[in-house]
């Protein structure tokens, strides 16, 4: 490899002592530079240096020696004191070395974008908005600066940087400040812990905390597997409460930005304060954030993948809600979980981490049976509110009505006419996931990926939901040119149009990407929903995550089938997740809850260990398959992708990669196509390494690393613990 750092004239530096710098490339070392005249930066501190021709932002991690005579010199230290604390340096050569991963590209994945530009920390003053006196008569004639307000004045108080993800347009609040029916006024978090005397804990939950509260100080992982409605977050709000008592801070992980507010809301209303790091905060906001928790200022982080990365002054213990989540995984570049960054990070720091959910991945539940974590179970949900009733429809042979049978329409009609509500889950979105002629049997294919369109009727468009082409919908088929086009299958845009038709007169609610852009469209839809009144909401995974609606009675699932019979070994273990998550939207107050199931596969091993344990049935019933198969928990995975122009390339580096990997202890499958070969005009194809120790993948991974395979127009990637193997 040509190391362009390395040239300089000989008048740059003198032999000696040298800077070694991660720089953000694609490249599996560090680079040594003369210092400058601020000498010797320390760990962790940023630095300007010249990496080829090119004025690049790096991260010192040491000093060396050389005996060169030509190292160009560190341009800038930009940093007084050391931007990254000594635990997320060795965080950082940990994720490089665990996801091999180049270490100056984890760098800056850890760093805001404003750092990674060599911006000097930003100094907001907080600001927050309120809602005065009840004032809605003066609004009549302006709709949405009513709903505004009317916002506003729910949530009580909304800091300045988190209207976004509070669902509050500024342009209406704007008028609203002009009419002198809003305030804004300066302020500073202000942290207090607040008793709720509202609730009353139960034993579980009292025993749980009791156990994470005796471990602070020590690096322990807990689980805390209580069913949907348990009150989990009950129990994290005790744990912070004496993390706050103690003087130090909490960092909280949720997998979506949808929950932000939701749950800012309710630590705001316990502690006082707390910030929120996420997509929709903007990027000098997003640095100012980080510093002040870095400062000791901010004490409770709200926070979604990444924010697993935030320096603290003097963290205490982290917290990751729903830890079984998909999306706490990177699926391109540095492919990380941070939910297990953030287990190594808390055993860094010596503070115990809490993972929480009512459907914990396999992987936890294995290291809590191995008693690698501490396990604390929260068996039954608060209150007075019972766990929902299962029932399993098997349509084999039945006449479908747009994707229902008729007992789930008398099902849903039965419960809306007593006044309840009703949930749809359909893992689908779009109106179809075919258009097919039924002349010849064509259908609407992307031609960029080996991919079905997907037909939505808004703008009756063909939409790919892998690379994101959109089409016309054709007026007649392209090959016969007959106008007998049909759409196949289901997808909520269908599901909304059946119900809507059997129950016109029923508030109707659809919640998936394409309705859901924002925090804010994702409120306004679940906003009736929690008024009470019957109606229907159908939507996607994004209801499974965490919503809270008292009046729901009845969940319908359908098509569930596909994932429990999916070629990937992972699917039926999201299937059954989401079902419970879905399914424990329903009962969550004094009025019971049925979830019916419609299934052509009712004698599915998984699908009846779900109905007749539960999620625990459904678990021991998958981890006895895995063990046989030698699949995670029981063995360690790595996939490693290429793609190309020309699938030959990729198939060609593949097969040298093969030959690196391959030894007794590790098993190489492929190369072969990703089932999905080819997506935006790139031909895709793989490797799965397989090796019952991990110690052994990692060896089999440095020798790939080792090797710089390249091949012409041809990207590859390493990823360890995969989730997609799509």
């Amino acid at each position: 490899m040509e190391d362009h750092s390395l040239r300089s004239s000989a008048s740059d530096a003198v032999p000696g002592v040298t800077v070694q710098v991660a720089v953000p490339r694609p490249l599996r070392q560090v680079f040594d530079y003369a210092p400058s005249e601020a000498g010797i930066p320390e760990r962790g501190t940023r630095v300007r240096v010249l990496f080829g021709s090119a004025s690049v932002v790096g991260v010192a991690v040491g000093k060396g020696e050389s005996a060169m005579h030509s190292l160009k010199a560190v341009e800038e230290v930009l940093d007084e004191a050391p931007l990254l604390p000594p635990d997320l340096v060795a965080l950082a050569e940990w994720v490089a070395g665990y996801y091999h991963h180049p270490i100056g590209e984890v760098f800056a994945a850890m760093l805001p974008v404003a750092a990674k530009r060599g911006r000097q920390p930003p100094d907001f003053g907080e600001t927050v908005w309120r809602a005065l006196d009840d004032e809605e008569d003066a609004l009549r004639r302006a709709p949405k600066q009513r709903e505004t307000f009317l916002r506003l004045q729910s949530l009580g108080e909304v800091l300045d940087a988190d209207l976004a993800s509070a669902g509050i347009d500024r342009s209406y609040l704007r008028a609203l400040l002009e009419k002198g029916l809003v305030r804004r006024e300066a302020t500073t978090p202000r942290y207090s812990v607040r008793e709720d005397h509202r609730i009353a804990p139960t034993a579980a939950q009292i025993a749980a905390t009791e156990a994470i509260v005796a471990s602070l100080g020590t690096a322990t992982t807990h689980l805390l597997d209580g069913v949907t409605g348990s009150g989990k977050t009950e129990v994290y709000l005790r744990v912070i409460a004496e993390v706050l008592e103690r003087g130090q801070q909490a960092l909280v992980l949720v997998p979506e930005i949808a929950l932000t507010p939701q749950t800012t809301a309710r630590f705001r209303e316990r502690f006082g304060a707390a910030a929120t790091l996420h997509s929709a905060v903007s990027d000098v906001r997003r640095f100012d954030i980080w510093t002040k928790c870095a400062q000791g200022v901010h004490r409770v982080l709200i926070g979604t993948r990444s924010a697993v990365f935030t320096p603290f002054a003097d963290l205490g213990a982290i917290i990751v809600d729903e830890e079984h989540d998909g999306s706490f995984k990177q699926q391109e570049g540095l492919r990380y979980s941070a939910r297990d960054v953030a287990v190594k990070r808390a055993g860094l720091l010596s503070i115990p981490v809490v993972l929480g959910s009512a459907t914990p991945s396999l992987e936890t539940f294995e290291n809590a049976r191995r008693r690698r974590y501490r396990y604390a179970r929260l068996p039954e949900r608060a209150g007075d509110a019972a766990m929902p009733a299962y029932r399993v429809l098997d349509v084999r042979g039945v006449r479908l009505d747009q994707g229902f049978s008729a007992p789930l329409r008398d099902a849903i009609a039965r419960h809306l006419a007593a006044g309840g509500q009703v949930l749809v889950f359909v893992n689908r979105r779009g109106y179809a996931p075919v258009l097919l002629c039924t002349t010849c049997g064509w259908q609407a294919q992307c031609p960029h990926c080996d991919a079905k369109f997907v037909y939505h009727l808004a703008g009756r468009q063909l939409r790919c939901h892998h690379c994101g082409a959109r089409r016309d919908v054709p007026q007649a088929c392209p090959d016969c040119h007959d106008t007998a086009l049909t759409p196949l299958g289901t997808g909520t845009q269908r599901t909304e149009e059946a119900l809507a038709e059997h129950h016109p007169h029923v508030p109707l609610h659809r919640i998936d990407r394409d309705t859901v852009r924002s925090a804010s469209r994702l409120d306004a839809g679940l906003a009736a929903m929690r008024e009470g009144r019957p109606a229907i909401l159908v939507g996607t995974q994004m209801l499974a995550k965490g919503h809270h609606f008292p009046n729901v009675t009845l969940v319908a699932v359908l098509g569930a089938d596909a994932g429990f019979l999916s070629a990937d070994f992972r699917a039926p273990e999201r299937t059954a997740q989401l079902i419970v998550q879905v399914a424990g939207r329903a009962g969550r107050a004094e009025r019971p809850g049925e979830v019916w199931i419609q299934t052509f596969d009712p004698n599915n091993p998984n699908l009846r260990a779900l109905i007749a344990a539960g999620y625990r049935g459904f678990a021991k019933n998958e981890r006895a398959l895995r063990a046989a198969a030698q699949l995670p928990p029981f063995a360690a995975l790595a996939l490693v992708r290429a793609q190309s122009a020309k699938a030959a390339n990729a198939q060609t580096l593949l097969k040298q990669a093969a030959e690196l990997l391959a030894t007794p202890e590790v098993d190489v499958l492929g190369p072969a196509p990703a089932p999905i070969a080819r997506r935006a005009d790139l031909h895709r194809s793989q490797l799965l390494v397989v090796a019952e120790r991990r110690v052994r993948l990692h060896d089999a991974l440095r020798r790939l690393e080792d090797a710089d395979l390249k091949a012409a127009g041809v990207r590859w990637s390493i990823d360890v613990d995969p989730l997609d193997l799509s």
